[in-house]
């Protein structure tokens, strides 16, 4: 008997620790963050209206990069790990190219989380971790056929991650996860005793 491993889910995983300049670019990012917290009144008023947990970015700041350098810099380096994952995913992008589109900041304060959802308008998504205090929520990633898994039996406890239906990822500062954006994922509650800190990010072709 052969069984076959086909349409696969392919995560990436790395990290930016380690590399030139990456702890003073962390710290300058929380500062970052921190300062687009203070002074941001439309993303906090959108946060208080929608249930956000903390402060993102997500709704009210478009401009990032251009806004302060800290943010280019991550930006830069980004570019070139999204470029390698496009490659082992084999995208053919034709004259097109897969470029950012929009990067904004999330301050999870604890005990807060954000529902499953995806990101429709993209084709790769992501997230750099900036803080994870111990207790730090992980990302959460579903299955993509769950919802077309109408009467199967669940998966055995001791399923390897390959099999499970959900699977959680732990970062660490300078940890990156990316996917495509189809991929359905969450945050549970965060259970650290102070805000997690991460910037996440989408990239469309065109």
């Amino acid at each position: 008997m052969t069984v076959r491993d086909l349409f696969p889910t392919r995560i990436c995983e790395t990290t930016l620790a380690g590399q030139p300049g990456v702890d003073a670019l962390l710290a300058d990012l929380a500062a970052a963050c921190r300062m687009l917290e203070a002074e941001d009144a439309a993303g906090r008023d959108w946060c208080r209206k929608n249930g956000y947990g903390g402060y993102t970015s997500y709704a009210s700041l478009d401009d990032l990069p251009r806004r302060a350098s800290v943010f280019d810099d991550l930006k830069r380096r980004l570019d070139r790990i999204v470029r390698s994952y496009a490659k082992d995913l084999h995208l053919d992008l034709g004259s097109g190219r897969l470029k950012m589109d929009s990067l904004w900041v999330n301050i999870l304060k604890p005990g807060a989380g954000h529902s499953g959802h995806i990101h429709p308008h993209s084709v790769i998504s992501g997230t750099m971790y900036v803080a994870t205090p111990p207790g730090a929520s992980a990302l959460r990633l579903e299955d993509p056929r769950l919802p077309l898994m109408m009467a199967a039996p669940p998966r055995s406890a001791d399923a390897p991650e390959a099999d499970r239906t959900f699977v959680h990822l732990t970062p660490a500062p300078g940890t990156v996860f990316l996917w495509e954006s189809w991929l359905r994922h969450e945050v549970p509650p965060n259970r650290a005793r102070t805000p997690r800190i991460s910037i996440s990010f989408n990239y469309a072709w065109g």
